[in-house]
C-alpha cells in the first residue's frame, strides 16, 4: 500500500503475504523521470520492446523443456542481458564447464509451472556454485532466468530489486516511513515478496494509465527507481558495472540488460575469462 495503513488481520489469523509500505510520492517521482527520460530517446514503448525482445528470446532458449538443448553459445548470448551476471560467469563457465552450468538451469526450470516450489529451486541452484561473496551473482542469474523465461509467472527478484541480508534494493527506496536510510525493513526476499511487490507496483502503474505489457512497465519502474540511487551515489556504487552516464537512461537500460549488445559489431557485455567481449553473430540485435 502506498504509505497508507491496512486493515488488521482478523484475530487468530495470520497472512503468510507480507505487507508493503510503499510511498506513493516516491513513485510518482521515479514514474514521472522514467516517462520524461525516455521520451528524449524514442518513447518508453521503445524500452518495452526491448524488455519483450529479451523475455521472446529467453523463451525460444529455455522455456518448455528447451533448456536441455541449450549450447554454450546461446547461452552467452543470453548472459549479455543479465547485467548482474555477464561480467562475472566467464570465470565459472572456465572451471565448472558448460555441462554443469546447463544441468543447473534445466534443475530450476523443471516444474517453474508451480511457483510454490519458486524458493526451493533457487537455494538448490545457489548450492550448485560456490557460497561466498564473489559468486552472490549467483542468486540473480537464478531470478534473471526464471524471470526472463516467464516473466507472467516470475517477477524481477534480482538482489537489486530486494537483498533482505544487506537491506538494500528497489523496495527500501520506496519505502513509506521517516530516516529509512536507518531503518531495517524485516520483509524476507523470497517469492512471495517480489509477487506482492509487483501486484503493488502494477496496481500504480494502472493507476496512472498503463493497461497494456503492465509486467514491462513494472520492471522499467523498478530499473528507474534503482537507478535513481545509483545516480545519488555519484557512480560509485556497483562501479564495476557502472560508469558515468552519458544520458539519463543509462543506468535503467543496464539494470535490465538492455545495453547488453552493441548492434553495429554484435559485441557484447559478457566476458569471457580472459576479460574479452563476447561476439554475437547470428541474433537480431537490439538497436
Amino acid at each position: 500500500m502506498f504509505g497508507r495503513s491496512r486493515a488488521a488481520a482478523p484475530p487468530g489469523t495470520e497472512s503468510a503475504r507480507p505487507t508493503l509500505e510503499l510511498s506513493g510520492p516516491a513513485l510518482t517521482t521515479s514514474l514521472e523521470t522514467l516517462v520524461s527520460g525516455t521520451d528524449e530517446q524514442g518513447g518508453i514503448e521503445r524500452y518495452v520492446d526491448g524488455l519483450k525482445y529479451k523475455a521472446a528470446l529467453f523463451a525460444e532458449a529455455l522455456a518448455e523443456g528447451r533448456a536441455v538443448r541449450l549450447d554454450e553459445e546461446s547461452f552467452k548470448g543470453l548472459c549479455a542481458f543479465m547485467a548482474p551476471v555477464r561480467r562475472r560467469i566467464g570465470t565459472r563457465l572456465a572451471e565448472d564447464g558448460f555441462p554443469k552450468v546447463r544441468e543447473a538451469v534445466v534443475e530450476l526450470l523443471d516444474g517453474a509451472a508451480d511457483t510454490t516450489t519458486a524458493d526451493a529451486r533457487i537455494r538448490r541452484f545457489c548450492t550448485r556454485f560456490p557460497d561466498d561473496r564473489k559468486h552472490r551473482w549467483v542468486r540473480d542469474l537464478a531470478a534473471e532466468v526464471l524471470h526472463n523465461t516467464y516473466p507472467e509467472l516470475y517477477p524481477l527478484m534480482c538482489r537489486w530489486v530486494w537483498d533482505a541480508k544487506a537491506n538494500s534494493g528497489v523496495l527500501r527506496e520506496i519505502w513509506h516511513g521517516e530516516n529509512v536510510d536507518h531503518l531495517v525493513i524485516d520483509i524476507s526476499d523470497t517469492y512471495e515478496t517480489f509477487l506482492v511487490l509487483r501486484e503493488e507496483l502494477s496496481g500504480f502503474v494502472t493507476d496512472n494509465g498503463v493497461f497494456r505489457e503492465v509486467p514491462f512497465y513494472v520492471d522499467l519502474l523498478c530499473a528507474q527507481i534503482y537507478a535513481g540511487y545509483i545516480s545519488s551515489q555519484g557512480g560509485s556504487y556497483l562501479r564495476t558495472d557502472f560508469s558515468s552516464p552519458e544520458d539519463p537512461m543509462q543506468y535503467t537500460r543496464r539494470l535490465l540488460g538492455l545495453d547488453g549488445i552493441d548492434a553495429s559489431s554484435g559485441r557484447t557485455r559478457f566476458k569471457t575469462v580472459d576479460g574479452t567481449a563476447h561476439v554475437l553473430e547470428d541474433i537480431k540485435l537490439l538497436d
